[in-house]
């Protein structure tokens, strides 16, 4: 996948219909969405437990764009390759979720995936500063993680604009989760966000049945994001 600074919309499957994944994948595909996003959470690093690498295996097959995996579990490190097997092209680990963060981004390059890096609301950026040459991605959490339907948390757009001019020119996304809106989609890019995490706000009101309301619910992101990006 070539780098570029588009707009990016990565609608979270943790808000489909668990009965139904393939069939929601493919719809919000169809409808616009340029990556899908795999929230894995272990009961432990965060409260709430979701898919093991067998069921993002099965997801693997639908994801027609490029399957995104936010891995919320400690330890991180004997899982990765486990997750690379399984599909993701993407694989990104919290700061906090082993010891060692620069061996926990060298250990997911080193299977070939691309590797992110997450940032909890309460994580400074300095904690990142030396391993963001390792780092396709930075993901900056904008609610505590472990729950979808949260509220966004606005001290988080400060870290944006910070963490945009620490990493220059060098092909780094920015990725932002929780939260994320039409109201709040425009903040987030303003200060230079590019890939954005939507579950509720994109899921919500449509269903395998009714696809183009998560059509619709996609377009309203965007737009909002590209008109705050035209003001800027």
């Amino acid at each position: 996948m070539s780098f570029d600074r588009n707009i990016k919309i990565a609608p979270s499957i943790l808000s489909a219909d668990f009965a139904d994944f393939g069939s929601e994948i493919r719809a919000i595909e169809d409808q616009g969405a340029d990556w899908v996003h795999v929230d894995v959470m272990d009961g432990h690093f965060v409260p709430n437990l979701t898919f093991g690498p067998p069921a993002v295996k099965a997801f693997r097959p639908h994801v027609k764009t490029f399957m995104d995996v936010h891995l919320m579990i400690a330890p991180v490190d004997p899982f990765i390759d486990a997750y690379a097997e399984a599909g993701a092209d993407l694989i990104t680990a919290h700061v906090e979720a082993g010891p060692h963060i620069h061996r926990t981004l060298q250990a997911i390059r080193a299977t070939g995936k691309k590797a992110g890096v997450a940032l909890n609301p309460g994580t400074p950026l300095e904690a990142i500063e030396y391993v963001l040459d390792l780092a396709d991605l930075v993901l900056v959490m904008s609610v505590n993680p472990g729950f979808g339907g949260q509220k966004f948390i606005h001290s988080q757009v400060d870290k944006i604009a910070r963490l945009r001019g620490m990493i220059g020119d060098r092909p780094i996304h920015i990725q932002v989760d929780g939260g994320v809106d039409p109201k709040t989609a425009g903040l987030v890019v303003k200060a230079g966000a590019d890939v954005l995490v939507a579950g509720s706000a994109v899921f919500k009101g449509g269903s395998v049945a009714a696809p183009q309301v998560y059509g619709e619910n996609i377009r309203a992101i965007r737009e909002a994001a590209e008109a705050a990006l035209q003001r800027a």
